[in-house]
């Protein structure tokens, strides 16, 4: 307190100055309008300049509550995909001595999960994401990951609230895609050279494609629902020895800022693979 008494009177002349000055400015601009207004307008554009900048920081700081908001969104909307859902007719009936009655309806195959990646590797010939969803949350190995932008490869391993995801971007990783025109299908598996492109095999040479075609996931496949987006066409390879078409893709996730992906729980996935197994027995 003794120094803030000492600081008014050292300065007491120039802080008398100060408030006269204050007192002098308020009188002209509340009482001549040239000088209210040309005050206002300075005013109103220093405090505009001030809120800009703080509504900049403030959203800065929102945009990762933003971004869950999207991505709830999204899931949301992913899971009324027409391609999660297939007829059945399942409730069909056969009425001796009557008309045959055939009552078609949907059931729900494919469902969304949110989840965020916590580490990622794209440097190396074996890559992997790890997301934060696990068996507590009903994730599983052989479970389906895309990004909003297009797949991203298949949960391997899993722990209670972790999981790993191999990725496109594995030598041992491969699936069954096809043509978005045309629809001739050919496996996507990655040489091991570029994380920006990935390698699509056994197209015929009979399939009309053209550079920047969209690749998508093919319906036989049981880890997508169809029609998810792979990747578009950067590259044709014309093999003269071959009746194939070897093409390079480029993928529409962008494995290197990779944030948020959905899992695609397929609910008939182990129905399908224990009758795939089955069959695969019988006849060795």
């Amino acid at each position: 307190m003794r120094n803030v008494f000492l600081f008014i009177r050292k300065y007491s002349n120039f802080l008398l100055f100060l408030l006269l000055q204050i007192i002098a400015l308020s009188f002209l601009f509340r009482y001549n309008k040239y000088h209210e207004a040309a005050f206002m307008n300075v005013a109103g554009e220093f405090t505009g300049r001030i809120n800009q900048r703080y509504s900049k920081v403030e959203y800065y700081f929102r945009l990762k509550k933003i971004n869950e908001q999207l991505a709830a969104e999204n899931e949301h909307l992913n899971q009324l995909r027409k391609e999660n859902f297939e007829s059945t007719d399942g409730n069909k009936k056969s009425v001796l001595d009557t008309v045959q009655t055939d009552s078609v309806r949907e059931i729900r195959k494919y469902t969304w999960m949110g989840a965020t990646v916590v580490g990622s590797t794209v440097n190396t010939q074996v890559n992997f994401i790890t997301i934060h969803l696990g068996s507590l949350q009903d994730v599983h190995p052989n479970m389906g990951v895309v990004s909003p932008q297009g797949i991203v490869g298949t949960v391997v391993n899993v722990s209670d609230n972790y999981a790993s995801v191999m990725t496109l971007l594995h030598r041992q990783y491969k699936v069954v895609v096809k043509l978005k025109n045309g629809g001739d299908r050919g496996t996507v598996e990655w040489d091991g050279i570029s994380p920006m492109f990935v390698t699509l095999k056994d197209i015929p040479k009979s399939a009309k494609i053209q550079i920047g075609d969209t690749v998508v996931t093919s319906p036989t496949s049981s880890l997508f629902p169809g029609n998810l987006t792979v990747g578009t066409i950067a590259e044709i390879v014309d093999d003269k020895s071959s009746n194939f078409y070897t093409l390079k893709i480029k993928p529409a996730t962008n494995f290197f800022n990779i944030e948020y992906v959905y899992v695609i729980a397929n609910s008939q996935y182990l129905e399908q693979k224990r009758l795939e197994d089955s069959t695969r027995k019988k006849f060795q």
